[in-house]
């Protein structure tokens, strides 16, 4: 039977690293796999399934406009990287796929932004996947981190602003609940 997931981490934990992995891992038993990223998310070019560690990988593309399940090619498994981005009606939408075309989804993606809130993209997969699980970072600290501060040029917190800024370590930072907290 196949199920929508949901993998989460806070920044910087190795998520299109585990998405690339996965899409190797399938292709590698000949079985297909299409990939989908956020439009939004530019930072390695549009349509990009881009790890830290350097693997790359085109995508297909999504925005707030994108109907998964008219629209996804049958194929053995979909990923989507950058999932915090997807409407409430997409996370409906690749929950169908998975109960009603028997298509695995595997989504990709951080549940709460720089101030703590969640992305409504996340909050509708924690309610839907049938399967939720971390992906585990630690916070300077040394402790697990769990979520992210956004940062200005020199470095400092930011505590306001835009929900989405996208970026990479030279924005963002992972960090436990205590330095979230305390920062």
């Amino acid at each position: 039977m196949a199920k929508l997931y949901f993998r989460y981490s806070a920044m910087n934990a190795g998520k299109s690293t585990a998405l690339l992995q996965v899409a190797h891992n399938y292709e590698e038993q000949g079985q297909s796999v299409h990939l989908y990223t956020a439009a939004i998310d530019h930072r390695y070019g549009v349509g990009k399934v881009t790890s830290r560690l350097g693997p790359q990988r085109e995508a297909a593309v999504f925005d707030s406009q994108f109907n998964f399940f008219k629209e996804a090619p049958q194929v053995n498994c979909v990923l989507v990287d950058e999932a915090q981005f997807l409407t409430p009606e997409q996370v409906r939408q690749l929950h169908q796929l998975a109960h009603v075309r028997g298509v695995p989804v595997i989504c990709y993606g951080i549940r709460s932004d720089f101030l703590g809130e969640p992305f409504p993209g996340s909050t509708y997969l924690l309610a839907l996947s049938d399967t939720i699980e971390e992906l585990k970072n630690i916070c300077t600290c040394g402790k697990k981190a769990t979520m992210n501060i956004r940062v200005d040029t020199s470095g400092k917190r930011m505590k306001s602003g835009e929900q989405i800024d996208i970026g990479g370590n030279e924005r963002y930072q992972h960090v436990c609940g205590r330095c979230f907290y305390s920062a």
